[in-house]
């Protein structure tokens, strides 16, 4: 069951697929993707996506229009492009160059939502050079603040410079890209599905107690087999995973809620305050308390409106 804080942070993000998912079973609809325009400058634009495909819905075809960066914020599902094919996280960022095919599905769960950001051709050549050549990065650390910056700019009702976070994405993402291997690793589907439900476990209860023996069992899986397994499809190890699922539940629960930094440590699974403001530093460049400051105060009307109708890609 959910608590009332917990409630409170995912209340925006995760229960809203929830609801929606829930809304889509009662109605008996088909599973969609609905994207809603968040911000838009030249050159620009960012959504929120919300998407409710399960396995019993076909994949979803499309072409990349633009240069596409889609920061997943909660569920997974498969991205397959020329670049590759990967299994989508939370966390992760997936990538698109203009001109390109893709599919996405859902083989093994239901539904998704992510903060996409779109570019024009010339826009993000002149901020980040070249294109991409891998489909996804991995929930790394470099990442971590700008993917904290979206889903708290998503959970607040506060202004957000979406253009100055749009242009960090490009050059952070385009610099980490380029040093990806794109060689293909293939991970049998019934391996890929096992992985998906210990991921979606973590994803519900980062603040759970998730050994790597409990998730392997969950999985059917020797601990061992199940580390390769889970590192080869996500790009990183379990503990990586739940380390910035627990922070990434924490700076929401810091954008959010008044509770104490105390109190958000203890919630978010940590079991003391003084490792916790250690990895959130670490992971952040702030204290949790520095964090809180810089994402809670009004800064201003820093997003920009009224971009070429172009850039409304969906």
């Amino acid at each position: 069951m959910i608590g009332t804080d917990r409630g409170l942070v995912l209340g925006k993000i995760a229960v809203a697929l929830e609801q929606a998912l829930a809304r889509r079973h009662m109605r008996g609809e088909a599973g969609r993707t609905a994207p809603r325009t968040i911000a838009r400058g030249d050159g620009w634009a960012v959504a929120d996506v919300l998407c409710t495909s399960g396995p019993q819905d076909r994949a979803f075809e499309e072409r990349h229009e633009h240069y596409a960066i889609a920061m997943v914020l909660a569920g997974s599902f498969q991205y397959r492009s020329p670049l590759g094919a990967a299994l989508m996280t939370s966390g992760s960022l997936m990538l698109g160059n203009p001109g390109q095919p893709y599919e996405c599905g859902h083989e093994h769960a239901e539904g998704d939502r992510c903060v996409v950001f779109w570019y024009e051709p010339d826009y993000f050549e002149g901020v980040a050079g070249a294109g991409f050549r891998v489909p996804r990065l991995p929930p790394v650390r470099p990442l971590a603040p700008l993917v904290a910056s979206a889903g708290a700019g998503v959970l607040s009702a506060a202004d957000t410079p979406w253009e100055d976070l749009a242009v960090r994405l490009a050059i952070e993402t385009a610099g980490l890209a380029a040093r990806q291997s794109p060689a293909q690793r293939v991970v049998p589907r019934n391996a890929e599905a096992r992985v998906t439900r210990a991921v979606r476990e973590i994803d519900r209860r980062p603040d759970a107690d998730l050994s790597l023996r409990r998730l392997a069992q969950g999985s059917g899986l020797s601990p061992y087999h199940f580390l390769r397994t889970f590192e080869r499809l996500t790009g990183v190890t379990p503990h990586q995973y739940i380390l910035r699922a627990r922070l990434r539940d924490a700076a929401a629960r810091l954008a959010t809620a008044s509770r104490k930094i105390i109190n958000v440590a203890l919630d978010s699974g940590f079991g003391d305050v003084s490792n916790f403001n250690r990895a959130f530093r670490a992971e952040f460049g702030l204290s949790p308390r520095a964090y809180r400051a810089s994402v809670v105060p009004d800064r201003g009307a820093a997003t920009s409106q009224g971009s070429p109708r172009s850039l409304s890609e969906s």
